[in-house]
């Protein structure tokens, strides 16, 4: 199972998930224009970004708003870059965030796990019910592919819906993990983990045993790392023996070099700095 491929690439590389929510604001006019396009422009810096920390990431999250904003050019932008990191062999996380049922749902499946924009997980969100995942199943076995589907965000938000009680004081986003758990038993790998994983984010700590505890063949994507306010010492306890889950940057890793105030010519060497002082500080935190 594809999941096992991520458990092995945490184990040898750590836990850092490289971001490539690339925006055009983040690259000065001049590149921009070197490059010919914003489409190409935001290629080559994602490119360079890859390069530089492909040995200590465990894989890359491309977040499609950024490159469908930018309409045609930018969806080549993100063609390319999903060709590029799987040309290196490492795995890549589609964050598309789709949400609808049946045909539609088919459609969204054969768009990002065959043809030109073929990755190797995507995000779902089920809040529209657990039929609206069942399209994508056939994937996971015949084609080798994950899913993680959103259980319980890392945006203030979340407590608008996903902490309202429903049986017994259960928390809907129990409610949605717990389904996601049961579900994911069909999908196991030899690692003990799913293919189907659960976003979880780290910026609400309170519940992170019970979560950990309570979904235990679950992998997680973990945001909220960073910018969001999380911290290491808080992703450590949604992790499992060092393991059972990759936690985003994207931000905190693209934009290093301006936190820094070093010059955007060298900006790989900040990202790949960053992504080391990351991958340290989570690895670190395991141990304790």
């Amino acid at each position: 199972m594809i999941i096992d491929r991520l458990y092995e690439s945490v184990d040898k590389r750590g836990h850092v998930c490289v971001g490539l929510d690339t925006s055009i604001d983040y690259l000065p006019e001049e590149f921009i224009n070197k490059c010919g396009s914003q489409g190409e422009a935001i290629f080559r810096f994602n490119q360079r970004v890859i390069d530089a920390t492909s040995d200590v990431a465990a894989c890359f999250k491309v977040q499609i708003a950024y490159y469908e904003a930018l309409g045609l050019e930018g969806l080549m932008a993100y063609k390319k870059t999903l060709e590029y990191i799987r040309s290196l062999n490492i795995l890549v996380i589609s964050d598309i965030k789709r949400g609808d049922i049946a045909d539609t749902a088919k459609m969204y499946a054969k768009a990002h796990f065959e043809g030109d924009f073929q990755t190797d997980f995507i995000t779902l969100n089920p809040y529209m019910g657990m039929d609206s995942i069942e399209p994508y199943l056939p994937y996971l076995k015949n084609k080798e592919k994950g899913l993680f589907v959103l259980v319980r965000t890392s945006n203030e938000g979340a407590k608008d819906i996903e902490y309202l009680n429903v049986n017994n004081n259960e928390k809907v986003y129990e409610a949605v993990g717990e389904k996601v758990n049961i579900l994911g038993k069909e999908y196991m790998g030899e690692s003990g983990y799913s293919s189907i994983g659960g976003v979880v984010g780290c910026t609400h700590v309170d519940e992170a045993l019970s979560i950990r505890s309570k979904l235990n063949n679950t992998f997680f994507l973990i945001p909220g790392y960073g910018a969001q306010g999380g911290r290491a010492e808080d992703v450590a306890l949604y992790l499992k023996n060092g393991n059972g889950g990759v936690v985003n940057s994207s931000r905190g890793i693209l934009l290093a070099y301006k936190r820094a105030g070093g010059e955007f010519n060298h900006f790989e060497d900040y990202s790949r700095k960053e992504a080391i002082n990351m991958r340290d500080s989570i690895l670190m935190h395991c141990k304790k």
